[in-house]
């Protein structure tokens, strides 16, 4: 008997076909956003759950009984209770390294399009305001040759560093734990303690996991410690940063600019953000190119089925979250 699978989410038809080959399909391809008690009752039946921009907590495995993978399709994982997966033998997965150097050039597009004032500047045009030139007209920030101060030095993080290396830029950096020589030679990067780099940077660009650690990690203690003409950029979780600091900020212009892509409880999100004209939104959309989306979806397929012991990799998913449950049973 085929094993039965829910995809929370609308998807690529090509991916629900992929996975039809291979299991029952349940397909949410009108795209409802389930709750909590839904999303038990859907996966009550299911041996296997494609989680597309949904949250799996313990409510929604309440029921789900015969439950053995959970499929994210996402790299960052603070969407699933993974200690109650764990302990329920569940296997988790993600999908990392396929979205790094697309989520990495948005990552550019923020700080730059917040250092060069872009949103602001055109919706000032757009509201027919332009009339005459002046020499301080939306006048913004450098990159090239300024110093970009990196929060996070994973794969992404690296990414991002690779392509200051074209602007000249000095590249300074705070991580848990310090790459390797070889690696920071390579990026011609310089490890630094946080309180260096929010002093030293031009342009912070925040690329960590979102955790209980990182909660805050950027608040009012360490916006106060910026420049005057520095941007913030954050392309990881909405959490990382205190958001009412950072309104707070910008509105005093203690910092110029920021670029935000995440936010927290998105998708709702502060609306003292749509007042301030020195500030870049974009709807988490880091890994928005249809090459990476359709990468990142075919990869969590290829964590599901070999979670459930199908296909070329089965029992040997690619990216497990929790690889201590492989080999368990639930019961």
């Amino acid at each position: 008997m085929k094993p039965k699978i829910l995809i929370t989410r609308a998807i690529f038809p090509e991916v629900v076909e992929r996975l039809q080959a291979h299991a029952e399909v349940e397909a949410n391809q009108d795209d409802i956003l389930f709750d909590p008690a839904e999303m038990a009752r859907r996966l009550a039946d299911k041996d296997g759950v494609l989680v597309v921009a949904s949250r799996i907590d313990a409510v929604a495995l309440g029921q789900a009984t015969r439950l053995r993978v959970v499929s994210n399709m996402a790299v960052g994982y603070n969407n699933l209770d993974i200690e109650a997966m764990t302990r329920a033998h569940i296997l988790a997965t993600n999908t990392p390294d396929v979205l790094n150097e697309t989520t990495a050039d948005l990552g550019w597009v923020l700080m730059m399009a917040a250092a060069r004032r872009i949103t602001e500047s055109e919706h000032w045009l757009r509201a027919g305001h332009w009339k005459q030139w002046g020499y301080e007209l939306f006048a913004g920030t450098d990159i090239y040759g300024a110093t970009l101060g990196i929060v996070g030095m994973g794969r992404i993080g690296q990414a991002i560093a690779r392509r200051a290396r074209g602007f000249g830029m000095r590249v300074i950096y705070h991580n848990r734990s310090q790459v390797s020589p070889e690696i920071e030679r390579e990026l011609n990067a310089e490890f630094v303690d946080k309180t260096t780099l929010m002093k030293q940077a031009d342009h912070v660009m925040l690329v960590v996991p979102y955790s209980a650690a990182t909660h805050h990690i950027i608040g009012a203690a360490e916006l106060a410690l910026m420049k005057p003409s520095a941007t913030l950029t954050n392309i990881a979780r909405g959490g990382i940063v205190d958001e009412t600091a950072l309104i707070a900020a910008l509105r005093e212009h203690r910092i110029a600019a920021a670029g935000l892509d995440v936010f927290e409880g998105e998708p709702k999100f502060n609306p003292a953000f749509l007042e301030l004209s020195n500030v870049v939104l974009t709807p988490h959309i880091g890994s928005a190119s249809l090459p990476t989306r359709r990468a990142m979806a075919h990869l969590a397929v290829d964590n599901l089925l070999a979670g459930l012991g199908l296909g070329p990799q089965a029992g040997n998913p690619p990216n497990p979250i929790n690889p201590e449950v492989l080999g368990a049973s639930r019961g």
